[in-house]
Protein backbone atom coordinates (compact mmCIF):
# COMPACT_ATOMS: atom_id res chain seq x y z
CA UNK A 1 0.00 0.00 0.00
CA UNK A 2 2.83 2.20 0.54
CA UNK A 3 4.61 0.93 -2.14
CA UNK A 4 1.29 2.36 -4.40
CA UNK A 5 1.09 5.76 -3.01
CA UNK A 6 4.88 6.74 -3.20
CA UNK A 7 4.45 5.43 -6.90
CA UNK A 8 1.25 7.51 -7.44
CA UNK A 9 2.68 10.54 -5.82
CA UNK A 10 6.07 10.68 -7.88
CA UNK A 11 3.43 10.15 -11.17
CA UNK A 12 1.35 13.17 -10.09
CA UNK A 13 4.01 15.21 -9.02
CA UNK A 14 5.25 14.43 -12.33
CA UNK A 15 2.56 14.89 -14.19
CA UNK A 16 2.45 18.78 -12.02
CA UNK A 17 5.90 19.45 -13.63
CA UNK A 18 5.17 18.74 -17.17
CA UNK A 19 2.05 20.49 -17.09
CA UNK A 20 3.71 23.57 -15.38
CA UNK A 21 7.02 23.42 -18.34
CA UNK A 22 4.11 23.27 -20.39
CA UNK A 23 2.10 26.52 -19.32
CA UNK A 24 5.15 28.63 -19.13
CA UNK A 25 6.71 27.44 -22.39
CA UNK A 26 3.30 28.78 -23.89
CA UNK A 27 3.29 31.77 -21.89
CA UNK A 28 6.83 32.61 -23.30
CA UNK A 29 6.08 31.78 -26.86
CA UNK A 30 2.87 33.97 -26.39
CA UNK A 31 4.46 36.81 -25.12
CA UNK A 32 7.24 36.46 -27.63
CA UNK A 33 4.96 36.22 -30.37
CA UNK A 34 2.97 39.51 -29.25
CA UNK A 35 6.42 41.39 -28.65
CA UNK A 36 6.97 40.78 -32.59
CA UNK A 37 3.37 41.73 -33.59
CA UNK A 38 3.75 44.65 -31.37
CA UNK A 39 3.86 47.73 -33.88
CA UNK A 40 6.61 50.55 -32.89
CA UNK A 41 4.54 53.43 -31.63
CA UNK A 42 4.88 56.58 -32.88
CA UNK A 43 7.88 59.29 -31.73
CA UNK A 44 6.43 61.21 -28.76
CA UNK A 45 4.86 63.88 -29.30
CA UNK A 46 1.46 66.46 -28.34
CA UNK A 47 -1.91 65.01 -28.49
CA UNK A 48 -3.41 65.55 -31.34
CA UNK A 49 -7.04 66.93 -32.64
CA UNK A 50 -9.36 64.84 -34.38
CA UNK A 51 -8.78 65.77 -38.34
CA UNK A 52 -6.90 69.03 -37.52
CA UNK A 53 -3.83 67.54 -35.36
CA UNK A 54 -1.70 70.27 -33.53
CA UNK A 55 -2.55 72.89 -36.06
CA UNK A 56 -4.16 75.06 -33.31
CA UNK A 57 -1.49 74.53 -31.14
CA UNK A 58 0.75 76.00 -34.15
CA UNK A 59 -0.98 78.69 -35.02
CA UNK A 60 -1.31 80.02 -31.29
CA UNK A 61 2.53 79.78 -31.05
CA UNK A 62 4.23 81.63 -33.07
CA UNK A 63 7.34 81.18 -34.34
CA UNK A 64 6.54 77.89 -34.81
CA UNK A 65 9.97 76.56 -34.97
CA UNK A 66 10.48 78.40 -31.38
CA UNK A 67 7.41 76.32 -30.37
CA UNK A 68 8.81 73.12 -31.76
CA UNK A 69 11.96 73.29 -30.04
CA UNK A 70 10.47 74.47 -26.34
CA UNK A 71 8.14 71.64 -27.01
CA UNK A 72 10.72 68.84 -27.00
CA UNK A 73 13.28 70.81 -24.35
CA UNK A 74 10.06 70.09 -22.16
CA UNK A 75 9.03 66.70 -22.88
CA UNK A 76 13.01 66.09 -22.82
CA UNK A 77 13.34 63.74 -26.38
CA UNK A 78 15.93 64.27 -29.17
CA UNK A 79 12.83 63.04 -31.08
CA UNK A 80 9.50 64.11 -31.58
CA UNK A 81 6.48 63.71 -33.57
CA UNK A 82 4.10 66.81 -34.18
CA UNK A 83 0.51 66.04 -36.24
CA UNK A 84 -0.34 69.24 -38.30
CA UNK A 85 -3.51 68.44 -40.51
CA UNK A 86 -2.94 64.41 -41.32
CA UNK A 87 0.83 65.57 -41.20
CA UNK A 88 3.35 63.80 -39.50
CA UNK A 89 6.02 66.19 -38.66
CA UNK A 90 9.21 64.14 -36.96
CA UNK A 91 12.00 67.43 -35.86
CA UNK A 92 15.21 65.74 -34.85
CA UNK A 93 17.68 67.16 -32.48
CA UNK A 94 19.78 63.92 -31.71
CA UNK A 95 23.00 63.13 -34.05
CA UNK A 96 22.66 59.32 -33.85
CA UNK A 97 18.91 59.31 -34.87
CA UNK A 98 19.72 61.85 -37.68
CA UNK A 99 22.48 59.99 -39.21
CA UNK A 100 19.94 56.97 -38.96
CA UNK A 101 17.47 59.09 -41.31
CA UNK A 102 19.79 60.58 -43.79
CA UNK A 103 22.65 57.97 -43.66
CA UNK A 104 21.51 54.57 -43.08
CA UNK A 105 18.01 55.19 -44.77
CA UNK A 106 18.61 57.61 -46.58
CA UNK A 107 17.16 56.58 -50.21
CA UNK A 108 13.36 56.35 -48.01
CA UNK A 109 13.90 59.92 -47.24
CA UNK A 110 15.07 61.45 -49.71
CA UNK A 111 11.66 63.29 -51.30
CA UNK A 112 10.62 66.47 -50.65
CA UNK A 113 6.78 67.98 -49.25
CA UNK A 114 4.40 69.75 -51.62
CA UNK A 115 3.61 73.12 -50.37
CA UNK A 116 2.00 76.48 -52.10
CA UNK A 117 5.64 78.10 -52.18
CA UNK A 118 7.86 75.74 -53.07
CA UNK A 119 5.57 74.82 -56.38
CA UNK A 120 6.03 78.91 -57.39
CA UNK A 121 9.56 79.44 -56.25
CA UNK A 122 10.65 75.50 -58.23
CA UNK A 123 8.21 76.68 -61.34
CA UNK A 124 5.73 73.83 -60.62
CA UNK A 125 9.07 71.81 -59.38
CA UNK A 126 11.21 71.89 -61.86
CA UNK A 127 14.42 73.01 -60.67
CA UNK A 128 16.64 70.67 -57.93
CA UNK A 129 16.39 71.69 -54.19
CA UNK A 130 12.31 71.60 -53.61
CA UNK A 131 11.78 68.97 -56.38
CA UNK A 132 10.03 65.76 -54.99
CA UNK A 133 12.22 62.48 -55.35
CA UNK A 134 12.00 61.18 -59.25
CA UNK A 135 12.92 61.69 -62.98
CA UNK A 136 13.17 65.58 -62.81
CA UNK A 137 15.37 65.39 -59.32
CA UNK A 138 17.47 63.10 -60.63
CA UNK A 139 17.53 64.96 -64.48
CA UNK A 140 18.76 68.62 -62.28
CA UNK A 141 20.98 67.02 -59.49
CA UNK A 142 23.28 65.80 -62.20
CA UNK A 143 23.40 69.01 -64.42
CA UNK A 144 24.39 70.87 -61.06
CA UNK A 145 27.01 68.16 -59.71
CA UNK A 146 28.74 67.59 -63.25
CA UNK A 147 28.48 71.07 -64.73
CA UNK A 148 27.37 73.68 -62.41
CA UNK A 149 29.16 73.45 -59.25
CA UNK A 150 32.28 70.72 -60.37
CA UNK A 151 35.01 71.46 -59.19
CA UNK A 152 36.93 72.59 -62.35
CA UNK A 153 33.73 74.74 -63.23
CA UNK A 154 34.72 76.53 -59.70
CA UNK A 155 38.09 77.31 -60.67
CA UNK A 156 36.59 78.42 -63.87
CA UNK A 157 34.77 81.20 -61.96
CA UNK A 158 37.36 82.12 -59.55
CA UNK A 159 38.23 85.61 -61.15
CA UNK A 160 34.48 86.62 -60.82
CA UNK A 161 34.82 85.91 -57.38
CA UNK A 162 37.93 87.65 -56.42
CA UNK A 163 36.39 91.06 -58.56
CA UNK A 164 33.34 90.68 -55.76
CA UNK A 165 35.97 89.97 -52.98
CA UNK A 166 38.19 93.66 -54.38
CA UNK A 167 35.00 95.76 -54.60
CA UNK A 168 33.50 94.79 -50.86
CA UNK A 169 37.06 96.53 -50.29
CA UNK A 170 36.45 99.13 -52.12
CA UNK A 171 32.84 99.65 -50.85
CA UNK A 172 34.18 99.41 -47.12
CA UNK A 173 37.35 101.53 -47.70
CA UNK A 174 34.48 104.71 -49.00
CA UNK A 175 32.52 103.91 -45.98
CA UNK A 176 35.53 104.35 -44.03
CA UNK A 177 36.25 107.29 -45.54
CA UNK A 178 32.52 109.10 -44.80
CA UNK A 179 33.55 111.02 -41.18
CA UNK A 180 29.81 112.18 -41.22
CA UNK A 181 28.46 108.58 -40.06
CA UNK A 182 31.56 107.97 -37.71
CA UNK A 183 32.94 105.58 -39.99
CA UNK A 184 29.86 102.50 -38.77
CA UNK A 185 28.83 100.30 -41.23
CA UNK A 186 26.36 97.95 -41.26
CA UNK A 187 27.74 94.33 -41.61
CA UNK A 188 24.32 92.70 -42.88
CA UNK A 189 24.02 94.95 -45.17
CA UNK A 190 27.34 95.08 -47.00
CA UNK A 191 27.40 90.98 -46.36
CA UNK A 192 24.41 90.55 -48.39
CA UNK A 193 24.96 92.42 -51.08
CA UNK A 194 28.69 91.22 -51.39
CA UNK A 195 26.77 87.74 -51.56
CA UNK A 196 24.10 89.18 -53.97
CA UNK A 197 27.11 90.83 -56.49
CA UNK A 198 29.06 87.15 -56.23
CA UNK A 199 25.94 85.67 -57.53
CA UNK A 200 25.49 87.64 -60.13
CA UNK A 201 28.89 87.96 -61.23
CA UNK A 202 28.64 84.46 -61.21
CA UNK A 203 25.47 83.73 -63.02
CA UNK A 204 25.05 87.00 -65.61
CA UNK A 205 28.67 88.20 -65.70
CA UNK A 206 27.27 91.57 -64.37
CA UNK A 207 27.62 93.41 -60.73
CA UNK A 208 24.37 95.77 -61.12
CA UNK A 209 21.11 95.45 -62.85
CA UNK A 210 21.33 98.97 -63.10
CA UNK A 211 24.13 101.59 -63.47
CA UNK A 212 25.85 100.59 -59.82
CA UNK A 213 27.54 103.28 -57.44
CA UNK A 214 30.56 104.87 -58.13
CA UNK A 215 31.33 103.49 -54.28
CA UNK A 216 30.93 100.05 -54.99
CA UNK A 217 27.86 100.23 -53.20
CA UNK A 218 24.19 98.38 -53.90
CA UNK A 219 22.01 100.27 -56.31
CA UNK A 220 18.02 100.51 -56.27
CA UNK A 221 17.77 97.56 -58.35
CA UNK A 222 20.55 95.51 -56.37
CA UNK A 223 18.52 96.56 -53.04
CA UNK A 224 15.55 95.18 -54.41
CA UNK A 225 17.03 92.01 -55.87
CA UNK A 226 18.77 90.59 -53.07
CA UNK A 227 15.35 91.94 -50.39
CA UNK A 228 13.49 89.13 -53.28
CA UNK A 229 16.23 86.48 -52.85
CA UNK A 230 15.39 86.79 -48.61
CA UNK A 231 11.87 86.88 -49.32
CA UNK A 232 12.19 83.67 -51.10
CA UNK A 233 14.46 82.02 -48.81
CA UNK A 234 12.27 83.08 -45.68
CA UNK A 235 9.64 81.31 -47.12
CA UNK A 236 10.67 77.78 -48.07
CA UNK A 237 11.57 76.96 -44.50
CA UNK A 238 7.97 78.53 -43.12
CA UNK A 239 5.05 76.68 -41.53
CA UNK A 240 1.48 77.67 -42.83
CA UNK A 241 -1.89 75.92 -42.61
CA UNK A 242 -2.61 75.94 -45.96
CA UNK A 243 0.08 73.16 -46.79
CA UNK A 244 -1.36 70.83 -44.34
CA UNK A 245 -5.15 71.12 -45.40
CA UNK A 246 -4.83 70.44 -48.95
CA UNK A 247 -8.42 71.94 -49.50
CA UNK A 248 -7.34 75.18 -48.35
CA UNK A 249 -4.85 75.94 -50.59
CA UNK A 250 -7.01 77.64 -52.66
CA UNK A 251 -7.03 80.60 -49.87
CA UNK A 252 -4.14 82.56 -49.19
CA UNK A 253 -4.43 82.40 -45.34
CA UNK A 254 -1.65 83.29 -44.11
CA UNK A 255 -0.98 85.50 -46.26
CA UNK A 256 2.49 84.47 -47.96
CA UNK A 257 1.73 82.82 -50.92
CA UNK A 258 1.24 87.13 -51.91
CA UNK A 259 4.60 87.76 -50.46
CA UNK A 260 5.87 85.03 -52.70
CA UNK A 261 4.63 85.64 -55.87
CA UNK A 262 5.73 89.68 -55.25
CA UNK A 263 9.22 88.36 -54.66
CA UNK A 264 8.86 86.04 -57.73
CA UNK A 265 7.85 89.10 -59.60
CA UNK A 266 10.82 90.91 -59.02
CA UNK A 267 13.10 88.35 -59.95
CA UNK A 268 11.96 87.72 -63.38
CA UNK A 269 11.68 92.02 -63.75
CA UNK A 270 15.53 91.53 -63.74
CA UNK A 271 16.25 88.11 -64.39
CA UNK A 272 14.24 87.05 -67.48
CA UNK A 273 15.29 90.05 -70.24
CA UNK A 274 18.93 88.96 -69.93
CA UNK A 275 17.94 85.11 -70.16
CA UNK A 276 16.13 85.87 -72.95
CA UNK A 277 17.97 87.80 -74.86
CA UNK A 278 21.11 85.43 -74.26
CA UNK A 279 19.10 82.61 -75.31
CA UNK A 280 19.05 84.68 -78.25
CA UNK A 281 22.74 85.63 -79.16
CA UNK A 282 23.06 81.72 -78.70
CA UNK A 283 20.84 81.00 -81.23
CA UNK A 284 21.56 83.47 -84.11
CA UNK A 285 25.86 82.95 -83.67
CA UNK A 286 26.65 86.60 -82.25
CA UNK A 287 27.93 84.73 -79.26
CA UNK A 288 30.21 81.42 -78.75
CA UNK A 289 32.27 81.82 -75.90
CA UNK A 290 30.68 80.85 -72.38
CA UNK A 291 31.55 83.61 -69.99
CA UNK A 292 29.25 82.66 -66.84
CA UNK A 293 26.59 79.96 -65.73
CA UNK A 294 23.75 81.12 -67.74
CA UNK A 295 26.02 80.69 -71.03
CA UNK A 296 26.64 77.30 -69.65
CA UNK A 297 23.27 76.19 -69.10
CA UNK A 298 22.09 77.02 -72.67
CA UNK A 299 25.10 75.63 -73.99
CA UNK A 300 24.45 72.18 -72.46
CA UNK A 301 23.26 69.42 -74.92
CA UNK A 302 21.55 66.04 -74.82
CA UNK A 303 22.96 63.41 -76.99
CA UNK A 304 21.02 64.19 -79.78
CA UNK A 305 22.44 67.73 -79.66
CA UNK A 306 19.46 69.11 -78.45
CA UNK A 307 19.35 72.28 -75.60
CA UNK A 308 19.37 69.74 -72.42
CA UNK A 309 17.59 72.41 -70.16
CA UNK A 310 14.30 74.06 -71.43
CA UNK A 311 14.05 77.79 -71.27
CA UNK A 312 11.42 77.04 -68.08
CA UNK A 313 14.16 75.18 -66.30
CA UNK A 314 16.88 77.52 -66.91
CA UNK A 315 14.42 80.49 -65.53
CA UNK A 316 13.40 78.29 -62.75
CA UNK A 317 17.28 77.38 -61.48
CA UNK A 318 18.71 80.42 -61.54
CA UNK A 319 15.82 81.68 -59.30
CA UNK A 320 17.04 79.43 -56.79
CA UNK A 321 19.81 81.36 -55.41
CA UNK A 322 21.34 81.64 -51.85
CA UNK A 323 23.39 84.21 -50.08
CA UNK A 324 25.63 82.48 -47.13
CA UNK A 325 26.09 86.17 -45.71
CA UNK A 326 24.87 86.10 -42.46
CA UNK A 327 27.80 83.55 -40.71
CA UNK A 328 30.13 85.95 -40.97
CA UNK A 329 27.74 88.95 -39.18
CA UNK A 330 27.35 86.67 -36.20
CA UNK A 331 30.84 85.64 -36.74
CA UNK A 332 31.79 89.15 -36.22
CA UNK A 333 29.65 90.41 -33.73
CA UNK A 334 31.24 87.78 -31.50
CA UNK A 335 34.56 87.91 -32.27
CA UNK A 336 33.96 91.82 -31.20
CA UNK A 337 32.60 90.75 -27.98
CA UNK A 338 35.71 88.73 -27.49
CA UNK A 339 38.75 90.92 -28.40
CA UNK A 340 41.28 87.99 -27.97
CA UNK A 341 39.50 85.64 -30.78
CA UNK A 342 39.63 88.74 -33.27
CA UNK A 343 43.57 89.08 -32.39
CA UNK A 344 43.83 85.78 -32.79
CA UNK A 345 42.31 85.68 -36.60
CA UNK A 346 44.12 88.63 -37.56
CA UNK A 347 47.17 87.19 -36.27
CA UNK A 348 47.08 84.27 -38.23
CA UNK A 349 45.96 86.14 -41.34
CA UNK A 350 48.87 88.55 -41.18
CA UNK A 351 51.36 85.39 -40.43
CA UNK A 352 50.03 83.69 -43.84
CA UNK A 353 49.04 87.11 -46.12
CA UNK A 354 51.06 89.42 -44.68
CA UNK A 355 50.16 93.12 -44.82
CA UNK A 356 51.50 94.24 -48.46
CA UNK A 357 48.68 92.30 -50.47
CA UNK A 358 44.53 91.03 -50.11
CA UNK A 359 44.07 87.74 -48.90
CA UNK A 360 43.09 85.11 -51.70
CA UNK A 361 41.28 82.20 -51.97
CA UNK A 362 44.68 80.03 -52.11
CA UNK A 363 45.56 81.60 -48.68
CA UNK A 364 42.09 79.58 -47.38
CA UNK A 365 43.65 76.00 -46.83
CA UNK A 366 46.34 78.12 -44.12
CA UNK A 367 43.57 79.72 -42.36
CA UNK A 368 43.11 76.91 -39.69
CA UNK A 369 41.69 79.40 -37.23
CA UNK A 370 39.75 81.39 -39.34
CA UNK A 371 37.39 78.54 -40.77
CA UNK A 372 37.01 77.50 -37.07
CA UNK A 373 35.30 80.79 -36.58
CA UNK A 374 33.43 80.07 -39.48
CA UNK A 375 32.59 76.64 -38.29
CA UNK A 376 32.05 77.63 -34.98
CA UNK A 377 29.19 79.79 -36.25
CA UNK A 378 27.22 77.04 -38.91
CA UNK A 379 27.30 75.26 -35.20
CA UNK A 380 25.78 78.27 -32.94
CA UNK A 381 24.35 80.50 -35.31
CA UNK A 382 22.63 78.46 -38.24
CA UNK A 383 20.99 80.68 -41.18
CA UNK A 384 17.70 78.78 -40.29
CA UNK A 385 15.70 76.23 -37.41
CA UNK A 386 15.54 73.67 -40.01
CA UNK A 387 16.90 71.34 -42.80
CA UNK A 388 14.11 71.63 -46.12
CA UNK A 389 11.72 68.97 -45.28
CA UNK A 390 12.65 65.22 -45.99
CA UNK A 391 9.84 63.30 -46.97
CA UNK A 392 9.47 59.62 -45.70
CA UNK A 393 8.64 57.36 -49.32
CA UNK A 394 7.26 54.47 -47.07
CA UNK A 395 6.58 53.37 -43.72
CA UNK A 396 9.59 52.41 -41.69
CA UNK A 397 11.17 52.24 -38.33
CA UNK A 398 13.84 55.01 -36.83
CA UNK A 399 15.34 54.76 -33.53
CA UNK A 400 12.88 51.78 -32.87
CA UNK A 401 9.88 54.27 -33.69
CA UNK A 402 7.25 54.21 -36.32
CA UNK A 403 7.58 56.46 -39.05
CA UNK A 404 4.85 56.70 -41.15
CA UNK A 405 4.99 57.12 -44.91
CA UNK A 406 4.34 60.75 -45.85
CA UNK A 407 6.04 61.80 -42.51
CA UNK A 408 8.23 65.46 -43.03
CA UNK A 409 11.78 65.07 -41.17
CA UNK A 410 13.00 67.88 -40.31
CA UNK A 411 16.36 68.00 -38.96
CA UNK A 412 16.97 70.83 -36.27
CA UNK A 413 20.33 72.94 -37.37
CA UNK A 414 19.59 74.80 -33.67
CA UNK A 415 19.01 71.81 -32.07
CA UNK A 416 21.88 69.65 -33.15
CA UNK A 417 24.25 72.46 -32.89
CA UNK A 418 23.10 73.37 -29.36
CA UNK A 419 22.96 69.82 -28.33
CA UNK A 420 24.39 70.13 -24.29
CA UNK A 421 24.43 66.37 -24.65
CA UNK A 422 27.12 66.51 -27.70
CA UNK A 423 28.77 70.07 -26.77
CA UNK A 424 30.40 71.13 -24.34
CA UNK A 425 29.02 75.43 -22.70
CA UNK A 426 26.75 74.54 -26.39
CA UNK A 427 25.29 78.39 -26.18
CA UNK A 428 29.15 79.62 -25.92
CA UNK A 429 31.04 80.65 -29.21
CA UNK A 430 34.53 78.87 -28.94
CA UNK A 431 35.92 78.25 -32.14
CA UNK A 432 38.78 76.16 -31.30
CA UNK A 433 36.51 73.33 -30.58
CA UNK A 434 36.86 72.95 -33.95
CA UNK A 435 41.12 72.72 -34.30
CA UNK A 436 42.69 69.64 -35.31
CA UNK A 437 45.68 68.41 -32.42
CA UNK A 438 47.63 67.67 -34.94
CA UNK A 439 47.15 71.01 -36.88
CA UNK A 440 45.26 69.54 -39.90
CA UNK A 441 43.05 71.71 -41.83
CA UNK A 442 39.31 72.43 -41.09
CA UNK A 443 36.66 71.39 -43.48
CA UNK A 444 33.49 73.45 -43.02
CA UNK A 445 31.04 69.89 -42.91
CA UNK A 446 30.33 67.94 -40.12
CA UNK A 447 30.23 64.31 -41.34
CA UNK A 448 28.83 62.77 -37.73
CA UNK A 449 25.97 65.34 -37.90
CA UNK A 450 26.65 67.45 -34.59
CA UNK A 451 25.48 70.29 -36.66
CA UNK A 452 24.56 70.81 -39.85
CA UNK A 453 26.39 73.37 -42.44
CA UNK A 454 25.30 72.53 -45.99
CA UNK A 455 23.52 69.01 -45.28
CA UNK A 456 24.31 65.60 -46.23
CA UNK A 457 22.85 62.29 -48.70
CA UNK A 458 21.08 62.33 -51.48
CA UNK A 459 19.62 65.69 -50.99
CA UNK A 460 22.65 67.32 -49.64
CA UNK A 461 23.87 70.75 -50.93
CA UNK A 462 26.03 70.38 -54.11
CA UNK A 463 27.16 74.12 -54.02
CA UNK A 464 29.40 72.99 -50.89
CA UNK A 465 32.48 73.97 -52.19
CA UNK A 466 31.14 77.47 -53.86
CA UNK A 467 29.17 78.28 -50.44
CA UNK A 468 31.83 77.60 -48.09
CA UNK A 469 34.37 79.84 -50.43
CA UNK A 470 32.16 82.77 -50.46
CA UNK A 471 31.36 82.38 -46.29
CA UNK A 472 35.57 82.54 -45.93
CA UNK A 473 36.65 85.17 -47.88
CA UNK A 474 33.93 87.45 -47.05
CA UNK A 475 35.20 86.60 -43.04
CA UNK A 476 38.70 86.65 -44.37
CA UNK A 477 38.62 89.98 -46.06
CA UNK A 478 36.61 91.77 -43.33
CA UNK A 479 39.06 90.62 -40.30
CA UNK A 480 42.57 91.33 -42.63
CA UNK A 481 41.38 94.93 -44.53
CA UNK A 482 39.85 96.46 -41.29
CA UNK A 483 40.12 96.46 -37.66
CA UNK A 484 36.26 96.40 -35.71
CA UNK A 485 34.99 97.91 -32.67
CA UNK A 486 32.07 98.34 -31.46
CA UNK A 487 30.33 101.79 -31.95
CA UNK A 488 30.93 104.53 -29.23
CA UNK A 489 29.19 104.30 -26.17
CA UNK A 490 28.66 100.50 -26.57
CA UNK A 491 30.42 98.46 -24.72
CA UNK A 492 29.23 95.29 -25.99
CA UNK A 493 27.33 93.83 -29.07
CA UNK A 494 23.58 93.05 -28.30
CA UNK A 495 23.60 89.27 -29.36
CA UNK A 496 19.95 88.75 -28.59
CA UNK A 497 18.83 86.61 -31.26
CA UNK A 498 15.53 87.76 -33.61
CA UNK A 499 12.37 86.59 -33.00
CA UNK A 500 11.08 85.54 -36.15
CA UNK A 501 13.98 83.89 -37.44
CA UNK A 502 17.63 82.94 -36.80
CA UNK A 503 19.21 86.35 -37.32
CA UNK A 504 20.58 88.65 -34.72
CA UNK A 505 17.71 90.66 -33.30
CA UNK A 506 19.30 94.40 -34.91
CA UNK A 507 21.92 94.75 -37.47
CA UNK A 508 25.60 94.48 -36.57
CA UNK A 509 26.54 97.89 -37.01
CA UNK A 510 30.03 98.87 -35.77
CA UNK A 511 33.01 100.87 -36.32
CA UNK A 512 35.79 99.75 -39.20
CA UNK A 513 39.26 101.38 -39.68
CA UNK A 514 41.51 100.44 -42.68
CA UNK A 515 44.76 98.66 -41.46
CA UNK A 516 46.42 97.81 -45.05
CA UNK A 517 47.70 100.59 -47.54
CA UNK A 518 45.39 102.49 -49.20
CA UNK A 519 46.20 101.47 -52.88
CA UNK A 520 44.95 98.13 -52.15
CA UNK A 521 41.70 98.81 -51.33
CA UNK A 522 41.06 100.13 -55.22
CA UNK A 523 42.52 96.89 -56.87
CA UNK A 524 40.61 96.67 -60.36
Amino acid sequence: MGYSFDFFGRQLLSFWSCLFIMISGLTIIKALRSHKNEKPKLPPGPKPWPMIGNLPEMLTNKPVFRWIHNLMKEMDTEIACIRLGNVHVIPVTCPTIAREFLRKQDATFASRPISITTRIISSGYVTTALVPFGEQWKKMKKIIVNDLFSPRRHQWLQDKRNEEADNLMLFLFNKCKNTNDGSLVNVRNASQHYGGNVIRKLIFNKRYFGKGREDGGAGLEEVEHVNAIFTLLKHVYAFYVSDYIPFLRIFDLDGHKGDVKNAMKIMKKYHDPIIEERIKQWKDGSKTVEEDLLDVMISLKDVNDNPLLTVKEIKAQIKMVDNPTQASEWALAEMINQPKLLERAMEELDNVVGLKRLVQESDIPKLSFLKACVKETFRLHPVVPFTIPHVCMEDTVVADYLIPKGSHILLSRSGLGRNPKVWQEPLKFKPERHLKSDGSDVVMTEPNLRFISFSTGRRGCPGIMLGTTITVMLLARLLHGFTWTAPPNVSIINLAESKADMFLAQPLVAVARPRLPAELYHTK
